[in-house]
């Protein structure tokens, strides 16, 4: 069995219980656990199993490896308690759902352009598109919807459309449905206010950048 990823069913936890599957040289799996691996953009969460830091998160298939520090002693059949960083989660939580909104924005209102690329730390969040022009004219009406959208606070959903396959989506009732396997907030407030910035990469190729102008609330 794969591991239970808590971090879709609750993605606000920030410590657990869970058991040691297995164990490979520095490399462990565990029965469930909240800490997200890289995918789709989203960056790992920092965090800890047992007593050992987390050095790389690796999603392959429906399975997550851990590589933990090489000296670790741990083995099959543990129980460990397994913690993320709280305060990394939900910046990237805020940012992830920032981009998913505008990237759902810019094609509700720009005739779905290409995208090709997005990347999401604590930091800041991007998206990047094929754009003939300058891609900072749509601020105005990108900054004055999502402001809209997030003084609304709206519940977003988050749920399987294919558990087998673990494949997940979210939606905001009256606004869009859009498939996406990252870890979200549970309202459109939480995200808070924030900044985008245009970077011209070159080649015809235009990106937003993505910033928290402010905090969100507090968990």
């Amino acid at each position: 069995m794969p591991v239970k990823k808590l971090f879709w069913e609750d993605p606000y936890l920030t410590a657990i219980e869970a058991t040691i599957t297995g164990v490979t040289g520095d490399v462990v799996t565990l029965d469930r656990t909240i800490v997200f691996a890289f995918s789709g953009g989203q960056q790992s969460d920092s965090g800890t199993i047992g007593r050992y830091e987390i050095l790389d998160a690796r999603k392959d298939g429906l399975e997550i490896f851990y590589t933990l520090p090489g000296d670790h002693t741990l083995k099959a059949g543990d129980i460990v308690n397994v913690a993320i960083d709280w305060e990394k989660r939900y910046r990237i939580m805020r940012l992830h759902f920032a981009a998913e909104l505008v990237l759902e924005l810019v094609y509700q209102n720009y005739d779905r352009p290409e995208k090709i690329g997005a990347n999401i730390t604590a930091d800041k969040a991007r998206v990047d598109f094929f754009w003939d022009g300058n891609i900072a004219e749509t601020f105005p009406l990108l900054e004055a919807r999502i402001r809209e959208l997030v003084d609304a606070n709206l519940e977003i959903i988050s749920e399987f459309s294919d558990e087998a396959d673990e494949r997940r989506y979210w939606e905001i009732g009256g606004f869009a449905r859009v498939a996406c396997g990252g870890t979200h907030p549970k309202r459109t407030g939480e995200v808070g206010p924030i900044r985008l910035k245009r970077n011209n990469i070159g080649g015809g190729k235009e990106r937003i950048e993505i910033y928290l102008a402010g905090p969100g609330p507090v968990y």
